[in-house]
């Protein structure tokens, strides 16, 4: 079985139900430079959402028809895929619990059709609040969910922060995955915008780094040992990083030693972290070679960010077979850590 871990999923009707479609763009904060407008998609007589920060950079497109269930299940066995991992992209962090148990209804009803092809994360508001706990256990016991969906961070708020205890507390207990979305720029983006590529990619692999640097340092794995954080983008391509902000404990002492000891923080990357590929293709094979042997095969989970580009979906497999390491670390990237962690293909 082959499981892809990051596909984008949106209500099939949020083009042609003016009302759902406003609902989500007027959700998205204009207080915060977010701009969001209606556009048709060049060349064609369909339309796209689009989501600017600042308005007149684009940082995400919504296209119409891209979301609709056939397409999906002919796109999947034209890829391979035998189960896709449903979430919704970037909205997490903008929608109310209203829109949230909306969105929830309709995800459920979207898997039901095709019982075995799917399965989908729940989005609930991360504060804590009973009536959002509530919400998040009603699509993980009656509703079936896998999992649980939350942005990287939330207005300038990264998951360390207390705010997010509460919420993280609850998943503790029920001892559920936790799949981390990147947001399109991190909390502070300005020398990020002028370039597209450096704003739409590398805005979010600093977004993710940023996240997953803050969660292993902070006391969030103390207080919440159960927790496993499934991140985009490979955690913003983290795996460069870790033997530099995460290095075992040398025996060597220095006169003056400017870093602190980083044996725990090791520790929960290696217990609490981990990635998904976010579109295999566009790292390249000696760099998702490098990340496997730095983080190890059984902390990434293959995932394509289907739609974003067909090519990675329809061929990433096969880049994922191509590469140099051993069969039984692809085995682990294309279906076994995804069927353990989300509980999914036994």
């Amino acid at each position: 079985m082959i499981i892809d871990a990051n596909m984008h999923w949106l209500p099939e009707d949020l083009f042609t139900d003016e009302e759902l479609r406003d609902s989500f763009v007027s959700c998205v904060p204009n207080e915060d430079e977010w701009y969001g407008c209606l556009k048709p998609m060049p060349g064609s007589d369909l339309q796209q959402i689009v989501l600017e920060k600042p308005q007149g950079y684009e940082n995400l497109n919504y296209a119409e028809n891209q979301y609709d269930l056939e397409m999906q299940l002919r796109d999947m066995d034209a890829a391979g895929v035998d189960l896709g991992v449903l979430r919704v992209p970037c909205w997490q962090e903008w929608l109310s619990l209203e829109q949230c148990k909306q969105v929830n209804d309709k995800l459920y009803a979207h898997i039901k059709k095709y019982p075995g092809r799917f399965c989908a994360l729940a989005v609930v508001p991360p504060w804590g609040t009973p009536d959002c706990v509530a919400e998040a256990e009603r699509c993980l016991t009656e509703l079936g969910f896998s999992g649980v969906q939350m942005a990287v961070h939330y207005g300038r708020l990264y998951l360390d922060e207390p705010e997010f205890r509460p919420y993280f507390r609850e998943l503790n207990k029920l001892d559920v995955p936790v799949v981390v979305h990147h947001t399109p720029l991190p909390v502070d983006y300005a020398s990020l915008l002028k370039y597209t590529n450096q704003r739409r990619q590398y805005g979010r692999c600093v977004d993710q780094a940023t996240g997953v640097g803050r969660e292993i340092f902070s006391d969030l794995f103390e207080e919440c040992p159960n927790l496993k954080l499934v991140h985009s983008m490979l955690g913003g391509g983290f795996f460069a990083y870790v033997n530099m902000l995460a290095p075992r404990s040398r025996s060597s002492k220095e006169e003056l030693e400017r870093f602190e000891s980083a044996d725990t923080a090791r520790d929960r990357l290696d217990k609490n972290i981990f990635y998904d590929t976010s579109g295999a293709m566009q790292w390249g094979k000696a760099q998702l070679e490098c990340a496997i042997e730095v983080v190890g095969a059984d902390h990434i989970l293959y995932g394509s960010s289907y739609p974003v580009r067909r090519e990675w979906f329809v061929t990433g497999i096969d880049f994922i077979k191509a590469l140099d390491i051993p069969e039984e670390s692809k085995s682990l990237i294309l279906s076994g850590n995804a069927a353990r962690l989300f509980k999914v293909g036994g």
